[in-house]
């Protein structure tokens, strides 16, 4: 039980977890109706790809309100109110009768979706400190890693009995379950008292400083690229799955399932050694685990003309593996930085791997997307700049533990 809240910490991981789901369930459960989406509107494969850009573009943008929004407002408030948005953009997208209608309810589905995982971190830090923040995140981690998994599944499912609108009446309905399971259960964690007004100088301000904080840039980065690695393949997954594995709707399964199940395992990983292995280690282990997932990729794809399961989606649960391992080190480093403003810094966050995640989907993926050599050099020149950034992050707070003669003023970086 944590006591200030009055919410067992299963059941709180629980309901921030579901939260969590909103991204994944929106961006994959309609992988496997591209097909059917482009021959009932008459569009193409990269129009298509654009139903994921311009969502993740509308996901970016908000999450730069939505943590400064419920510093302002409170974090319960701000949730339901972005679940009752989703659940009307996700009821428009189904009765959408042209490509553009389409991409216009996606984009604000994006706008709303962000809520859950963004403003959902913020809780972790009012409710719990150190290794036990740690622990509840890893949770998080495990059952939103459920997401992934069975969205693409479910959206076979839905598309092998009924239209592909079929699909966002089942995120509609997803949403509404949602939004009961919060108003009951989830407990308010920002109390009035300790409230922000929402002051757009102010927050341009408070935006402003954390994007001048080397430290936050190289750790937000960091997580970006090194997520990157694997959302390249995510992005790309109707290509991946259906020309180059030459596999069927009903058979995504066969990518994400092992891809989840490493960033599951992961994130049990991670909870567990809690306490036990400092932060930067297994920060360390994490990355490590990724470059040698990379370097099997690579050269895999680059000695068999054929890619079939499972050799060819191996790599990618090893990476998924090691990000879980990664992201909850380095996504609480972040809140901590800014313990006053944790909405502010989870937003920021959110934004910067968000706009990755756009250009990802939207350039990058139909870029790469014609061959399993040319997903695996990407997501390998991810994983190398993550790991990259994250060692320079180690240095320049070396440096700064250096440069002041408080020793009380910072903490070990096995603390992360």
């Amino acid at each position: 039980m944590i006591p200030h809240l009055g919410i067992t910490r299963t059941r709180l991981a629980f309901i921030l977890g579901a939260l969590a789901m909103f991204g994944p369930f929106s961006v994959d459960t309609i992988f496997p109706a591209f097909t059917a989406i482009e021959g009932d509107l008459g569009v193409g494969r990269v129009a298509m790809q654009q139903t994921i850009s311009l969502y993740l573009l509308g996901y970016a943008a908000m999450s730069l309100v939505h943590g400064p929004l419920s510093d302002a407002l409170g974090r319960k408030r701000v949730i339901l109110a972005g679940i009752v948005v989703f659940v009307l953009s996700s009821a428009g997208a189904a009765v959408a009768d042209t490509i553009q209608q389409l991409l216009a309810y996606r984009v604000i589905q994006g706008l709303s979706a962000g809520v859950g995982l963004i403003v959902g971190r913020a809780i972790v830090r009012d409710a719990l400190d150190g290794h036990d923040a740690q622990k509840l995140m890893s949770q998080i981690s495990m059952i939103f890693g459920i997401a992934p998994a069975i969205a693409p599944v479910i959206g076979g499912w839905i598309l092998g009995w009924t239209h592909w609108r079929g699909i966002f009446w089942f995120l509609a309905v997803f949403a509404l379950g949602l939004l009961v399971m919060v108003t009951w259960w989830l407990p308010e964690s920002h109390p009035p008292e300790k409230r922000l007004p929402m002051n757009l100088p102010v927050l341009a301000g408070v935006y402003k400083k954390i994007l001048s904080d080397g430290r936050f840039r190289l750790l937000a980065l960091a997580g970006t690229f090194n997520f990157g690695a694997l959302f390249l393949y995510i992005s790309s997954a109707p290509a991946f799955v259906l020309d180059i594995l030459k596999l069927n709707a009903q058979q995504f399964v066969w990518f994400f399932a092992p891809t989840i199940g490493g960033m599951i395992a992961g994130a049990f990983v991670s909870g567990h050694a809690a306490g036990r292995i400092g932060g930067e280690r297994l920060a360390n282990i994490g990355f490590t685990v990724g470059g040698i997932a990379t370097v099997w990729n690579i050269g895999y794809h680059a000695l068999v003309a054929h890619p079939s399961v499972p050799f060819s989606v191996l790599p990618t649960a090893m990476i998924a593996f090691g990000i879980a391992l990664v992201f909850p080190i380095l996504t609480l480093a972040i809140l901590d930085l800014y313990p006053n403003q944790r909405g502010s810094a989870s937003s920021m966050q959110a934004f910067v791997s968000l706009l990755s995640n756009a250009f990802i989907a939207g350039v990058l993926s139909p870029w790469l997307s014609d061959s399993a050599l040319h997903l695996a050099l990407g997501a390998a020149c991810f994983s190398a700049i993550g790991w990259l950034l994250w060692r320079w992050s180690i240095a320049h707070h070396v440096r700064r533990l250096r440069a002041t003669s408080d020793a009380a003023a910072f903490e070990p970086m096995n603390e992360l």
